[in-house]
């Protein structure tokens, strides 16, 4: 057996972006989240859960195909949306074309929730992430995004979520 390969550190330039992304995926979301639930009584994976559905035709998705989308596992998204039809804001029913998956529907009621949810919810993310950033950032910032996105998944294939 040959000797362990000595680790490929970070050097200091590194270790300061690692850390500063580090901060931004640890302390951006419990803001949102906290925003949401302050001013809408909604956590931020309830609100992006109505909003993919209010940005789908009909305003309907398969709870399968809505857990990609908001980046959940398909128990978190069944719950979240038991949660959701509770409150009258989606409902649940087979979807028709193959009554094997269930179909998730945004409600009149959850429409009205997500239209009056998103003008406060989009300034806290502009105040958050957006506003401190110059024109240039912003498309650095996006480039990264994509980059670091294409790292993860280079495939472009959605992950698959038990």
């Amino acid at each position: 057996m040959g000797t362990p390969q000595e680790p490929h550190w970070l050097d200091a330039e590194e270790q300061q972006a690692w850390l500063a992304l580090i901060g931004v995926l640890m302390r951006l979301p419990p803001a949102l989240d906290a925003q949401l639930h302050r001013e809408a009584g909604i956590s931020h994976f309830e609100y992006s859960t109505m909003a993919a559905l209010s940005e789908h035709p009909d305003r309907a998705m398969r709870i399968s195909d809505l857990a990609v989308r908001a980046e959940g596992s398909l128990a978190r998204v069944s719950q979240v949306a038991c949660r959701l039809e509770k409150r009258g804001w989606i409902s649940r029913t087979p979807d028709p074309t193959d009554g094997r998956y269930t179909l998730a529907i945004l409600t009149e009621a959850g429409w009205d929730k997500v239209v009056e949810t998103a003008p406060s919810h989009v300034e806290e993310v502009r105040r958050l992430t957006l506003a401190p950033l110059t024109r240039a950032q912003l498309k650095q910032l996006t480039a990264i995004g994509q980059r670091i996105t294409q790292a993860i998944n280079p495939n472009g294939e959605s992950p698959k979520r038990t």
